[in-house]
């Protein structure tokens, strides 16, 4: 039998947030309207529908946006008010490995960038089917180094669901040949990482009702448009089964009502076994994608202010002196 969030919680590496009541009935209302579509097969002919979606998160007033091409990866640089030259944030957008662009998500990186008080850059990394594995996962490293290649020596890696797998993914890369990168990955934040694509996670089962959006038949069709042929085991489609030591900081924030849900705790669990500074932060009662929903979730905020703080303090450890 697998352990809970709560009993994991009782090892010090899974911190459980209480779900507000003001939260209750706003996710309350939200499945409500999207019970109707829930588990729906969606091709690519929904990339609009889903870039729609993310580009209605709350923007801010305070940050600025620039097109640039980084390791031959075209995307978007998201820059607060204040940030520092030799630091930046690489995010890797959500959309199972078949939706998403820099361009729907800057809002969202947007929040994260002014907590962080560090510019981050977007790549527009390739998607299936068109592109399958490991083609987006080749494009994340590239960007990366472009970044270190262009002088900065500060980087922390973010990203959001399938950005979360291809942003753990480029970690354990990096961590296995750090020499051949001349920067620092000073820490990771994910929100609900995609880790095995084997689908094996008993919160695939245990969640099933609670999970307001997603089933596990649409989510195996998403993940075989992805690897194609590959092995949904191998180290570079599923973070889990891949290299955990030697890590950087790594945090994790993930909704306890979501089929996601064991991917961030199976992952944090053999993280901190091998050494790693690593934690989850489950939101009780909230969906995937709740940070998404900042200015309406109590919840989003409190998330995005702790990543934040987190991106901002491992940035500044690694500051030179």
């Amino acid at each position: 039998m697998q352990k809970s969030a709560t009993d994991r919680s009782s090892t010090g590496f899974v911190a459980i947030h209480p779900l507000d009541p003001e939260d209750a009935a706003i996710t309350a209302a939200f499945r409500a309207m999207v019970s109707s579509a829930k588990g729906a097969r969606q091709g690519i002919e929904a990339r609009g529908q889903f870039d729609a979606f993310m580009e209605s998160v709350l923007p801010r007033d305070d940050v600025t946006f620039e097109a640039d091409t980084l390791g031959g990866v075209p995307g978007l640089w998201v820059h607060p008010a204040d940030w520092r030259s030799g630091e930046a944030i690489v995010h890797l957008h959500g959309g199972w490995f078949n939706f998403g662009s820099a361009k729907a998500y800057r809002h969202l990186v947007g929040h994260i960038a002014a907590r962080a008080g560090a510019r981050a850059f977007i790549p527009d990394y390739r998607l299936a089917p068109e592109h399958p594995f490991p083609a987006a996962t080749d494009d994340v490293l590239a960007c990366y180094r472009g970044l270190a290649q262009r002088g900065v020596r500060r980087i922390a890696i973010t990203g959001d669901s399938a950005g979360g797998n291809l942003a753990l993914v480029l970690a354990s890369r990096l961590t296995g040949e750090a020499a051949s990168v001349n920067a620092t990955l000073a820490g990771v934040a994910v929100l609900s990482p995609v880790t095995d694509l084997t689908l094996s996670g008993a919160t695939y089962e245990t969640r099933a009702e609670a999970d307001p959006l997603f089933t596990r038949p649409q989510v195996a069709e998403l993940v075989h448009s992805y690897l194609g042929g590959a092995d949904a085991r191998h180290p570079l489609a599923s973070p889990l089964h891949g290299r955990h030591s030697g890590m950087p900081s790594t945090r994790i924030h993930v909704g306890d009502d979501e089929v996601l849900l064991d991917d961030s705790l199976r992952y944090v669990e053999r993280a901190v076994t091998a050494g790693v500074d690593a934690r989850a932060d489950v939101w009780m009662g909230m969906p995937h994608g709740f940070p998404g929903s900042i200015g309406r979730l109590k919840a989003a905020a409190q998330a995005l202010d702790a990543i934040g703080a987190f991106l901002a303090d491992r940035l500044k450890a690694h500051a030179s002196p």
